[in-house]
């Protein structure tokens, strides 16, 4: 029996790294959509890669855009996957508001180019969209579900609800297996040091080791509902398991404030934060969203997905491999 084949967009990123491993470990070949850069940026996959056992066998990297459709189309009909994950695409929403062109293009048009092009394939192929908490902005309530209604506040999040939204008609009107996965914050020792919840587990840990002396930060009173990356891909696994496609929230269904990760991040390595963090309203979004809390019972009832996970937690694992990483020693994967 032939292994499954899955292509991943953005699969050097925090979310494609993670499900490469559990695709691989599933017994599938993965292929993976890498954009061309002047300098690499694999260092998430990298030890899969050089890995004789797979890299090559079943694991493949392809260099590509999702703007050039038409080596895309010659991609598909090569390889013909079985599932596609899409996580694609520029995900910081603070930058959003910086290069909203360029994020609106990349996420919505990308996803558009994609869906266009599954429209088109002889064989059956299952989809996944990473949508984001994004897509609800300012909620009229909480906890959000599969139901709330869309209310961005941002480029970044209107980009996201566009693309969310197209997946869900070419759905209905082509009946096309398309999963929109609406995700909320997941982060994990691989995350980009550009994202809030990594720049603060870096600081903790030079902190403590003398090599850095202040952390600067925006709104402390920010609130999330903070997961585990690697648990939150199980989720999006499974969405494409199930005979009939739908949409799924994934979160822990708990609000914590920044302050309250900084607190349990920082006490890792036993330092009062208050003596470190200072205030800079440059780090202050235009606007921020409110009450963003998920209610993943769907994801739960259907997948049968269960975040493990807490914030404190995280924040100490984060911290624990970024101390691992600045003393030369190899974090655990």
């Amino acid at each position: 029996m032939a292994s499954p084949t899955a292509f991943i967009t953005g699969i050097t990123g925090q979310d494609g790294s993670y499900l490469t491993e559990l695709l691989l470990a599933r017994g599938y070949v993965v292929h993976g959509l890498v954009r061309r850069a002047s300098l690499f940026n694999r260092s998430r996959i990298e030890h899969l890669r050089l890995d004789p056992a797979i890299g090559g066998k079943t694991l493949f990297l392809h260099y590509g855009d999702l703007n050039d459709t038409t080596s895309l189309r010659r991609l598909f009909r090569r390889i013909r996957p079985g599932e596609v994950y899409h996580f694609a695409g520029q995900s910081h929403v603070g930058l959003s508001f910086e290069i909203p062109e360029a994020t609106c293009h990349e996420v919505g048009h990308g996803t558009l180019g994609l869906l266009e092009l599954l429209r088109d394939q002889e064989h059956p192929v299952r989809f996944y969209h990473a949508s984001s908490s994004e897509v609800f902005g300012a909620p009229a309530t909480a906890p959000q579900n599969e139901d709330t209604p869309l209310r961005p506040t941002s480029p970044y999040g209107c980009a996201k609800a566009f693309a969310t939204n197209l997946c869900r008609v070419y759905r209905e009107a082509y009946g096309l297996f398309i999963c929109n996965g609406i995700a909320y914050n997941h982060e994990s020792p691989r995350r980009g040091e550009n994202f809030v919840t990594r720049k603060i587990s870096l600081a903790a840990a030079r902190i403590a080791r003398g090599r850095q002396h202040e952390l600067v930060l925006g709104q402390l009173d920010a609130a999330r509902d903070w997961g585990y990356a690697p648990e939150f891909v199980e989720g999006m696994w499974h969405a494409l398991q199930r005979q009939e496609p739908d949409d799924y929230v994934f979160a822990t269904g708990e609000s914590h404030t920044l302050a309250e990760f900084i607190d349990a991040a920082f006490a890792t390595v036993g330092l009062d934060w208050r003596r470190y963090v200072q205030f800079d309203a440059r780090y202050v979004r235009p606007i921020e969203p409110v009450r963003l809390v998920g209610d993943a019972a769907k994801a739960h009832r259907l997948l049968g997905w269960t975040p493990r996970t807490k914030m404190a937690d995280l924040a100490r694992l984060m911290v624990q491999a970024d101390l691992a990483l600045l003393d030369g020693a190899e974090p655990a994967r």
